[in-house]
């Protein structure tokens, strides 16, 4: 319809101006980076007699918000994507764009910046803060708005929580001299960046670790030139020693390790208390295989920050490579937890219409598949796996949880257990000893036994009952080609033991007369709720894998097609990767896109294609990947996963080959040009391995 956009998504307002209003109310709700920003438009017809208005917005990053201007040349750029009006409307009675309004949050002052363009006519600047009033922009104001418009454009450039539908995401940096005003603003805010807060793990966001410094990182390390970012740390180290540990972690990504083990002596030397510093000595001895000094310095991590999730996790992780599993529970078990708060993203109204146009040359290049409905159905066991809905400290803390059950398996893992921590059976038969009375004891999932009856393994020549193949008794269906269902084949499935949950409530007194069991009772830990809670979540995991390992061993044996839907593939694949099974992920993941097309599973293709050098197969999985991004109005080349794998075969193979490669693929000419913009940014920035 001629009064939308041609390539661009919107929203059309059934009341003009409530997506402004509706941004205005949530201001006080942005808690970090802030949302992305809105572009609103006000769209005219018809003679100044008879005008019709409309209005409609987007959500964008990647617009340079470093003036008035810039923000008001992107709002004149819109007057010509407006699709064109046919004769008979009449000339100059066709749809143009007559005003726009541009929000840009600033996450250091929790204000809004907005621009005002009227076209053709004046630019209006001016500041919202969290209560509504205006205010004026200042030169100071645009700095902070302009950093933060790009830190946004960084951190969240593949944050699938950040996503949703109608943002257009644009290249935040296009040129070198844009690189140098990035590091110069970056330089000139450095002190302020705790103001942006931090990582999820990070409970207090200090000069060294918040999202302006893990920006900084991720822009540099992502296209392998940390040079430029060790080059920003070094003059800032002058003012702030703490920056040692930056410029360290840089230095050992250009392999340059005896500058980053020397700047580490030196900034300990001077502060021994620097736990970023500390960490990154850490993950230097790692590295080396040197486990036993990394556990020492990661203890004295500890000491110097004891409230920091991080601390005790890096420690965990140190005990888990010196093979010290009782050790790694335990550390595992004083982590401080924090909530996880959820990315900053707008409440708006409903619309009266939703525009997301699909490019030509991408609609007439079918590289994206069309999806059936049963591809996208699956067992309901499997999508009710709790694992996926971790966040923040506890995603981390199920890793290193997994990490554990992978070298040492389930049944160690439950033995280690029941060693360090204190188990319902024997906290009940303490607080008898102790002569406590139970009536008044809640219960809860903390209190109450979840151990599953084993099986009588006395008798082995004792015929068992044979437990079906079905992951869920109420949705697994029959396969296509006539083979049995989950009810009716049989076949031999190891058990997993249901964990016990350990007791996690107030320790009662000694009862005097059993030493020997209050001396064994009291040298255990009260398990916290929260970890029992992860055991109950790596048991779901590790059931639904070992059926899911056994079904295809069942079906191999009886050479039978083994089948499931496209959704069931990528929730198996996922399932396995958390588990460190990644080969067994590789092959769910290419079997889920023989059935459909999934975002997820090519993402995790591309990074192990590319950890393997296979340039064939990462291409391919990049132009299916790049081509979805662009359907969904993700235009920018870089900061992106797909960029920096391909960089890193520009490594090994050089940029040139990769560029040959993609002309022997006869690409349609629209994505080889989608596909041109990585090879010409690494150009264009000197990235190595595009001058071969």
């Amino acid at each position: 319809m001629s009064e939308l956009f041609k390539d661009i998504p919107e929203f059309v307002e059934v009341n003009i101006g409530e997506a402004v209003t509706a941004r205005t109310e949530t201001l006080g709700t942005f808690r970090e980076l802030g949302p992305p920003d809105l572009c609103h438009v006000i769209k005219s017809s018809g003679t100044k007699t008879a005008q019709k208005d409309l209005g409609s917005y987007h959500y964008c990053s990647g617009v340079e918000a470093s003036s008035s201007a810039s923000l008001a040349a992107y709002l004149n750029s819109l007057q010509f994507s407006v699709e064109e009006s046919p004769a008979w409307f009449g000339k100059g009675n066709g749809w143009k764009v007559r005003s726009g309004t541009y929000c840009c949050f600033n996450a250091f002052t929790r204000v809004d910046m907005r621009v005002e363009a009227t076209i053709p006519g004046g630019v209006h600047a001016y500041v919202v803060d969290l209560r509504g009033e205006k205010h004026e922009a200042t030169p100071e104001l645009w700095q902070e708005t302009y950093l933060s418009a790009l830190l946004r454009a960084i951190r969240y450039a593949d944050d699938a929580s950040y996503r949703l539908a109608g943002f257009r995401k644009l290249d935040p940096i296009t040129t070198l001299e844009a690189e140098m005003r990035f590091l110069k603003a970056a330089e000139a805010l450095f002190f302020k960046g705790w103001q942006l807060g931090s990582d999820p793990e990070i409970q207090v966001a200090t000069v060294v670790n918040n999202h302006l410094t893990a920006g900084i990182i991720k822009y540099f390390a992502d296209s392998f030139r940390l040079d430029r970012a060790a080059n920003l740390f070094e003059r800032i180290m002058a003012k702030e020693p703490e920056v040692a540990s930056l410029l360290a972690r840089s230095y050992i990504g250009m392999n340059e390790e005896i500058k980053a083990v020397k700047i580490m002596h030196a900034a300990l030397k001077d502060n021994p208390q620097s736990y970023p510093t500390l960490h990154a000595q850490t993950d230097f001895l790692l590295s080396k295989g040197k486990a036993q000094w990394a556990q020492a310095v990661a203890q004295q991590a500890v000491n110097s920050a004891p409230s920091e999730f991080v601390t005790w996790a890096k420690l965990t992780e140190t005990y888990i490579e010196l093979g010290q599993y009782d050790a790694a529970l335990l550390t595992l078990n004083s982590c401080p937890m924090f909530t996880f708060n959820e990315r900053d993203l707008h409440r708006m109204p409903t619309p009266a219409k939703t525009h997301l146009p699909v490019k030509k040359f991408i609609a007439e290049s079918n590289i994206l598949d069309e999806e059936s409905s049963r591809d996208n159905e699956a067992d309901v066991a499997l999508l009710r796996l709790p694992a996926p809905g971790l966040r923040g400290t506890f995603a981390k803390a199920y890793a290193l949880l997994t990490s554990l059950v992978s070298k040492i398996g389930w049944d160690e893992l439950l033995k280690t257990r029941s060693v360090v921590f204190v188990m319902e059976e024997e906290y009940r038969l303490h607080k008898t000893s102790a002569s406590v009375d139970l009536n008044g004891q809640d219960d809860n999932a903390s209190t109450t036994a979840m151990r599953s009856p084993a099986p009588d393994r006395t008798q082995p020549d004792t015929p068992a009952e044979i437990p079906t193949i079905r992951i869920s008794s109420e949705s697994t269906r029959g396969q296509s080609n006539g083979t049995h269902n989950g009810t009716e084949t049989g076949m031999d499935v190891p058990d997993l033991e249901r964990p016990e949950v350990a007791q996690a409530t107030e320790e009662p007194g000694v009862n005097q007369d059993s030493k020997e069991f209050v001396s064994a009772f009291s040298n255990k830990r009260l398990c916290e709720r929260w970890l029992d809670n992860l055991f109950l979540v790596l048991y779901e995991d590790l059931r639904v894998y070992t059926i899911w390992r056994a079904e295809i061993s069942h079906f191999k044996t009886q050479h039978m097609s083994y089948r499931k839907t496209g959704t069931e593939w990528e929730i198996l694949g996922e399932l396995a990767l958390r588990l460190h099974h990644k080969e067994e992920a590789k092959d769910a993941f290419q079997r889920c896109l023989e059935a459909k097309f999934s975002a997820k599973a090519l993402l995790k293709l591309l990074e192990m294609y590319a950890n393997e050098g296979d340039l064939q197969r990462t291409l391919s999985v990049a132009i299916r990947l790049t081509t979805y991004h662009h359907r969904w109005y993700m235009d920018a080349a870089y900061p992106s996963m797909i960029a920096h794998y391909l960089f890193k075969l520009g490594l090994i193979h050089g940029h040139a080959k990769i560029q040959y490669t993609l002309l022997s693929m006869n690409l349609p000419v629209g994505i080889f040009e989608i596909m041109q913009g990585y090879i010409k940014y690494g150009s264009r920035f000197g990235i190595e391995g595009s001058d071969f």
